[in-house]
């Protein structure tokens, strides 16, 4: 059993009416989700989890980004609220509204007065891709700030070809945003942030595509506007922190220490959406706990590694 692991992948909803909930499923089930009812999150149910599992705390980020600047600051206010409240259990991952430069701006400074831990950011925003151009300040900041930034795909897009997006899609939409980020130089620019990616690297499709990127992804005939070598490929791809959450099976994780080390894979569950259960996320995580790719205290310590991204929640975790 775990002990005071660090959860990096925790979800969390501002309150809502039944009303509210009955047009978000209606709204699932037409993007072919097909959720047998309204979700309904609570910080109640959410810490009786965690006991049960052994996470000491879970970095809490929104299950879903509200449309709109305004009411993503109330939605961050909501998180800050509820770290003031468990600070030992709950960290706060702020939502940046990438769509907006200069919300964005604005938002990460809140955000620090806040007292976030780190940043969440949704591959795609209102259309807008974390390579935009657009967001170079915001990249600088972070950079400047040495921050720890959550790169998340949206999982309430729409179904493709009849299945939900949180089956197949959020991995595609995850691993063309990394690669994104990769040719636009953002990784090389700069370097002082500290980028997980969610589901093991887009539910392991980024670390099994790792292999061809780095064979053919200097080929004269890719376009490369900021000449990446083979090796930088290769390089920056290692970088990179993937957490375990959905993906914490032999296939994934061979996959995934193929392009990186044991040290960037951090603990995540996936909690607090309808697409995850008790029974999912037990399932990964006993799967995890019994990988053999692994040594034994490895596997233990994929629990704390995180303490290197979020030192402020680890410490308020051990009580120091």
């Amino acid at each position: 059993m775990p002990d005071a692991w660090i959860d990096v992948h925790a979800h969390y909803t501002p309150p809502t009416t039944p009303e509210q909930r009955q047009t978000a499923w209606r709204a699932m089930r037409d993007a072919c989700f097909l959720a047998p009812e309204p979700y309904h999150w609570t910080v109640e149910r959410t810490l009786e989890q965690m006991d049960r599992t052994g996470i000491g705390i879970g970095m809490q980020m929104l299950s879903n980004q509200p449309a709109t600047s305004a009411a993503l600051r109330v939605s961050n206010d909501y998180g800050a609220d509820l770290v003031r409240r468990y600070p030992d259990r709950f960290g706060l991952l702020a939502a940046l509204p990438t769509d907006d430069i200069a919300a964005t701006m604005a938002e990460l400074d809140r955000a620090a007065d806040l007292g976030a831990d780190g940043f969440a950011v949704t591959c795609r925003r209102n259309g807008v891709y974390l390579s935009d151009p657009s967001l170079e300040p915001m990249w600088a900041e972070l950079d400047r700030r040495r921050a720890a930034v959550f790169a998340h795909p949206d999982a309430y897009a729409d179904g493709v070809q009849g299945r939900p997006a949180p089956l197949l899609e959020v991995g595609f939409e995850t691993t063309r945003t990394i690669v994104d980020l990769l040719y636009a130089g953002v990784f090389r620019k700069y370097p002082n942030v500290k980028l997980i990616v969610a589901h093991c690297g887009g539910g392991g499709a980024l670390p099994a595509m790792s292999g061809r990127l780095g064979l053919l992804g200097a080929e004269a005939w890719v376009p490369n506007p900021n000449s990446l070598s083979t090796d930088e490929i290769r390089a920056q791809l290692r970088r990179l922190y993937l957490d375990t959450a959905a993906t914490g099976f032999p296939s994934c994780l061979t996959a995934a220490l193929t392009m990186t080390t044991p040290d960037h894979l951090v603990y995540g569950s996936d909690s607090g959406v309808p697409c995850s259960t008790e029974e999912t996320i037990d399932a990964s995580r006993k799967s995890l706990l019994e990988f053999d790719g692994l040594t034994m205290r490895q596997r233990q310590d994929i629990g704390r590694n995180a303490t290197a991204l979020f030192p402020r929640a680890a410490a308020r975790l051990d009580g120091s």
